[in-house]
């Protein structure tokens, strides 16, 4: 048996030592037939030398790359690298306003007061928080209905608690609705508000407020504030749906999806009206308008700020993400920005309707049965459509 076993070994060992032999010679064949194999030497730097992008979000961006490349880094001393690596660097107060972006940016004085209000504000990332709801998470929701809204729009607030934004027990789910606001004293185009705002958070106990100017450039700023809320606040989430305060969100459409998940997907869950190969307006009558000195290129895919649905999992990385993306002004783009950084992209689904459906299916309640989101709807259309989804009477094919 030991013999058979040696003998066995010895085969295998002349097998592999013919292998060898065989791979030795038809290399040799090979370079004798085309020539000596020559080097190849790589036509132009493989690491070239930093320069600064000259739109001021690019350029924001490349910085904060740098910053957080412990590479460059650990292989970079502060003598040797360019002045124009130092324009973040922050006073001892970030949120004072940065004058040097005056002459950083080439047409700054040109540009409309929203942008030189953003631009001047960029860099602050915290605010106090005037109205909390701390203990509105005590069970953790299975769905945390966030809804971006501003102090005059009460209407709509009272329309959603009425109707798709019910909080409590839904389809044996358990659903908490927040409503997100920032400043609501005298600034832009309505009167100070805060009082009212604040009678309405004691009868509802529904409202989380910071001391930002609500403004839509400052949305970007109300998503920030919103995913630290959630870390701090309601971080057992499982799931949030996240959108404006003109929609009509089939809760009960949504409920099913997300019972229906399996676990892979359901981590970096993220579904919307998705927009790829878009890019920034360049029509300054245009609301979404952005000049070339502020960013240049595409956007990442993104979904409409309108209304989209994401995992408590992912709104976790998202918050941890985005101290590594420059402050856009465009919220739902900055989503965009913060998902790619993660290596991630949403996931379009054909049930959020951010651009309405066609007008002949508007009054038809079947119509909304198998669909998440529609924009934009009326309060008065949002207690009606939810009254006809829960009408018994309803049948639908």
């Amino acid at each position: 048996m030991a013999l058979l076993r040696w003998n066995l070994k010895l085969m295998v060992t002349l097998m592999m030592v013919n292998l060898f032999i065989f791979i030795l010679i038809s290399f040799n064949n090979s370079a004798g037939r085309n020539g000596p194999r020559k080097p190849h030497v790589p036509l132009k730097p493989f690491w070239t030398k930093l320069a600064p992008s000259s739109p001021y979000w690019n350029r924001q961006q490349q910085i904060l790359d740098f910053q957080n490349n412990p590479i460059l880094l650990a292989n970079s001393s502060s003598a040797e690298l360019p002045d124009w690596l130092n324009e973040t660097s922050s006073p001892s107060d970030p949120c004072q306003p940065n004058l040097k972006v005056t002459t950083q940016v080439n047409d700054y004085n040109s540009l409309p007061p929203r942008f030189k209000d953003f631009l001047l504000y960029m860099r602050c990332r915290s605010y106090p928080i005037l109205r909390d709801q701390p203990t509105i998470c005590r069970e953790p929701p299975f769905l945390l209905l966030a809804v971006k809204s501003i102090a005059p729009h009460i209407d709509r607030r009272q329309a959603i608690r009425q109707s798709w934004g019910s909080a409590g027990v839904v389809a044996n789910m358990t659903v908490v609705t927040v409503f997100l606001l920032g400043d609501a004293s005298n600034a832009d185009y309505h009167p100070n508000l805060s009082e009212m705002v604040e009678y309405e958070s004691k009868q509802h106990g529904d409202i989380v407020q910071w001391d930002f100017r609500d403004s839509f450039f400052n949305l970007t700023v109300k998503e920030l504030l919103f995913l630290e809320w959630i870390q701090t606040r309601c971080s057992g989430a499982r799931y949030i749906f996240k959108g404006d305060d003109d929609v009509f969100v089939n809760t009960y459409r949504i409920l099913d999806f997300l019972k229906g998940l399996s676990e892979p997907r359901a981590r970096d869950l993220f579904v919307g009206d998705v927009i790829t190969n878009a890019g920034p307006h360049r029509d300054k009558r245009v609301k979404y308008f952005i000049p070339e000195s502020m960013y240049v290129g595409t956007y990442p895919p993104y979904a409409g700020g309108g209304g989209y649905l994401y995992s408590g999992d992912l709104a976790a990385r998202l918050h941890n993400v985005s101290q590594h993306v420059a402050l856009y002004p465009i919220d739902d783009v900055y989503t965009g920005m913060c998902l790619r950084k993660l290596g991630l992209a949403p996931e379009k689904h054909k049930g959020f309707r951010t651009f309405n459906i066609e007008e002949k299916f508007r009054s038809n309640p079947c119509a909304y049965k198998s669909l998440m989101l529609v924009h934009p709807r009326t309060p008065q259309e949002m207690i009606q459509i939810w009254s006809w989804l829960n009408s018994p009477d309803l049948t639908c094919q």
